[in-house]
């Protein structure tokens, strides 16, 4: 099973995380090829299996505690890295990519992460079914350059809605905080002035007046 370098290209943009899932060697290595011209990490796994151990869902239903995935003899603990894309072949023994789809929208920490099917056969139904099931798009095999790219700034793009949703839903605490110190200032200064009205003692008018100065 190959694994991605997970180091950072040179690149103007943020980078994308993308787990790659194929059963077949070649077709791995065509996706991860389009992925890096695109400046994507990339991380290739060749089941769906090994898909959810990566993601820490495997014998835990909706789990998402960290588990330590063993490949080859090292152990790699790759969770703490974020994963914006999951592009998954449909026909695999064993899971198929549906069956991934459908366990990955299932987890409660997992469901947001955009996942694109891919296969080789051009079967409606098929791609009705992953597309009601949540899947973010279907690409037909062969996978082209064009398609990672067009997959790729639709990611950036829901990102940079994402983020900007949350500041405008952080933007009415922090006016509401700005108007509520505004309002205590206002009402410190109108308190200092009326202290000074021409019914003061002198006594206390002239501390008034000192303070003020100082």
């Amino acid at each position: 099973m190959a694994v991605g370098d997970l180091s950072s290209s040179p690149s103007s943009s943020p980078e994308l995380h993308v787990l790659a899932v194929d059963d077949s060697f070649v077709d791995r290595k065509v996706i991860e090829r389009l992925l890096r011209i695109s400046a994507c990490k990339v991380t290739t796994v060749e089941s769906g299996t090994r898909a959810l151990q990566y993601l820490g869902l495997d014998g835990d239903k909706g789990s998402s505690a960290p588990k330590v995935l063993f490949l080859s003899s090292r152990p790699l603990c790759f969770l703490d890295l974020k994963v914006n894309l999951i592009v998954t072949d449909y026909s695999m023994p064993g899971l198929t990519g549906y069956e991934l789809l459908k366990k990955i929208k299932e987890s409660s920490a997992l469901r947001e992460i955009p996942v694109v099917i891919m296969s080789s056969e051009n079967i409606q139904p098929r791609i009705e079914e992953c597309m009601t099931g949540g899947a973010e798009d279907f690409l037909l095999k062969p996978v082209k350059l064009a398609d990672v790219k067009r997959l790729k700034e639709l990611i950036m793009r829901s990102g940079v809605a994402e983020e900007e949703d949350k500041s405008k839903h952080s933007c009415p605490n922090r006016m509401l905080q700005n108007n509520t110190d505004s309002s205590t200032s206002t009402s410190s200064s109108s308190h200092d002035v009326y202290s000074l009205d021409d019914d003061t003692p002198s006594s206390k008018r002239m501390k008034l007046e000192s303070r003020a100065h100082d």
